[in-house]
């Protein structure tokens, strides 16, 4: 169940975790491989229509969607072939585990939620407005409400917990320059375009705080699928209101 490490099964049949040391170097490679394979396909995940010098403007919105849901969905289902054992393991142990991780966790995500919303209602205080990337969202969400949700609150959420606390845990095997580095990396990159001012430190403070409780998840499970659950149920709750919002007001 665990992850950078190996793990089997004593002859009660409960997992347990062996040698956190041996596979050191292979999880470094898996994880800085990971990383690069989704920055790269980020970045180039337009080049097939330039090499064929196709218009993007030209391209039907549904297309463009459902080729944007394929990427993602390529980008999981490749990421879960090079992990393929550890999640095998990690879908087992949450089988058996899972209302046990759900009790254990649930103070630590509402800890950060607590500390999202304080930082957000001092950011409305102040007279600052929303971050870029959620001003994104709201904006696909009024133009294309049903991809919005199935990438925002589904596919998202899994393929970031497999990057920022998969990814960066196979490199970092300390837990606290690990869950600090998940954390801010996690929040930094949802705050591109977001202009750099004295506001700057709580809207970093605001995506943050569900980063390092997801990172602090992982850390202390070892489990992957543990700080997606609630990611996916952070998501699902934050948009549902919106799609809530977007169809009643």
């Amino acid at each position: 169940m665990g992850f950078y490490i190996n793990a089997c099964y004593n002859v009660s049949g409960d997992m347990m975790i062996i040698d956190q040391s041996k596979n050191r170097y292979k999880y470094i490679f898996k994880g800085l491989g990971i990383i690069f394979l989704y920055f790269a396909v980020s970045f180039f995940k337009y080049l097939p229509f330039d090499l064929l010098h196709i218009n993007r403007a030209d391209i039907k919105d549904f297309s463009l969607i459902v080729y944007n849901l394929a990427i993602e969905m390529v980008l999981i289902v490749a990421i879960y072939s090079i992990y393929e054992k550890e999640f095998r393991l990690a879908i087992s142990d949450i089988k058996k585990n899972h209302k046990m991780y759900f009790d254990k966790y649930l103070k630590v995500y509402l800890i950060g939620v607590i500390l999202m919303i304080g930082s957000n209602m001092i950011i409305n205080i102040l007279g600052g407005g929303i971050s870029e990337n959620e001003g994104t969202i709201r904006k696909e969400m009024q133009m294309f409400p049903i991809y919005t949700y199935i990438s925002a609150v589904f596919l998202a959420p899994i393929l970031e917990e497999m990057i920022f606390r998969l990814g960066i845990r196979s490199i970092v095997k300390n837990n606290v320059i690990y869950i600090i580095l998940s954390g801010l990396i996690f929040g930094g990159l949802h705050l591109i375009g977001t202009p750099i001012n004295i506001l700057f430190p709580l809207y970093l403070l605001s995506y943050c705080s569900s980063g390092w409780g997801f990172a602090y998840m992982m850390s202390k499970s070892n489990n992957v699928l543990v700080s997606s659950g609630f990611h996916l149920m952070h998501n699902g709750i934050i948009l549902s209101i919106q799609f809530f919002l977007l169809i009643f007001t």
